[in-house]
């Protein structure tokens, strides 16, 4: 039988029995020493960068808006002038349309000249009326002085009557009554020598000149006269007194009456314009004239002009109003005023300005 038989000696040179090879170990948790340069890292992050961020981002608002202030209460404002014709009449002739762009003197329109023309003849007639009563006046006063000698030769003549009849009456030659006579008629040829004088007097008086213009006064008047009636019918043309846009020139039609004195039409200086901004009172406290401003409008985003602060106003929007605040009373109630500032442009615009446009203005005050 076979026996179990003790174990045999390994032999020399046989390879080593194969074993399972070990399993990985499981990655074990960080160590504190690993976490230290990670939470050191956000730590100074936190310590220094916000700090900057938020540096960064105060220089940000004092550069942008913490040293300016704005307003969109502001508005593009033109001189506008309102021309009227100086004298009335039929318009017989429009030259302008709506829009269109003027220059300085160009003709508008045209009033009917013919009843003025008229008036200038009839001064032209005044003037020689007055001549001709100045001719009169020089030939009245050649006739007084003729008139002067005539009478004085009466007195002489009248002076010897009365001599001799005096004489005749101291001898009883003559009668009372001749002697009476004489001496009236001596009385009345005096009379009339003092009535030639004065008609000489006047005569030469209404021939007297002006001593500012050496012209008789009648003559002068009768001149201004028709100076007036020319100027009356030059103003029959009515033409631009300065240079801009029309406007509102519906008024202006053929056959309509014009009245002196009544707008007719409005020129708008589309060349100047300016933006009136009203600011708050709170926010004039750093506001100087000459300040650089910064311009957009509604009407065009994305343009911004520059400018600079011209006038601040003498006064707020309520003073000057037609119908003034009454803050006397007993339930007053603060509101915050504002005051026009005026903006000027310092560069031309890339688009047309027009009057009344909505802009936003910022102002640096720093």
């Amino acid at each position: 039988m076979d026996q179990l038989s003790p174990a045999r000696p390994k032999a020399e040179g046989a390879p080593p029995p194969k074993t399972a090879p070990k399993a990985d170990p499981l990655p074990s948790p960080a160590t504190p020493t690993d976490a230290a340069p990670r939470t050191g890292w956000r730590t100074r992050l936190l310590m220094f960068g916000l700090p900057a961020l938020l540096v960064a981002g105060g220089a940000g608002w004092w550069l942008t808006s913490g040293g300016s202030v704005s307003t969109d209460n502001a508005y593009v404002q033109m001189d506008k002038v309102s021309v009227a014709a100086e004298v009335g009449g039929r318009i017989t002739e429009v030259a302008v349309r709506d829009g269109q762009q003027v220059a300085k003197g160009q003709l508008l329109f045209r009033i009917d000249a013919e009843p003025y023309a008229l008036s200038v003849a009839q001064a032209t007639a005044a003037i020689d009326a007055a001549q001709v009563e100045v001719g009169n006046l020089a030939a009245g006063a050649n006739t007084s002085s003729v008139d002067i000698a005539a009478a004085r030769e009466e007195v002489k003549f009248a002076q010897v009557n009365f001599d001799r009849q005096a004489a005749l009456m101291e001898k009883g030659f003559t009668t009372r009554a001749a002697y009476d006579a004489s001496r009236h008629a001596l009385s009345q040829a005096r009379e009339h020598v003092r009535q030639a004088e004065a008609a000489a007097t006047e005569a030469r008086t209404k021939l007297a000149t002006g001593p500012s213009s050496g012209i008789n006064p009648q003559v002068e008047a009768a001149r201004v006269q028709r100076s007036q009636a020319e100027v009356n019918l030059g103003r029959t043309t009515v033409r631009a007194p300065s240079a801009g846009r029309v406007a509102q020139s519906d008024r202006l039609q053929i056959g309509q009456m014009m009245v002196a004195g009544l707008p007719a039409v409005t020129l708008v200086d589309t060349a100047h314009p300016w933006v009136e901004a009203n600011f708050k009172e709170t926010d004039l406290a750093n506001m100087r004239v000459g300040q650089r401003a910064e311009i957009s409008f509604d009407a065009y985003p994305g343009l911004k002009i520059r400018g600079h602060v011209l006038t601040i106003g003498a006064g707020t929007g309520s003073e000057f109003s037609v119908l003034p605040a009454q803050n006397a009373t007993g339930n007053w109630v603060k509101v915050t005023q504002r005051v026009p500032v005026r903006i000027a442009f310092d560069e031309k615009p890339s688009r047309d300005m027009i009057a009344g446009l909505s802009a936003d203005v910022r102002v640096f005050t720093k």
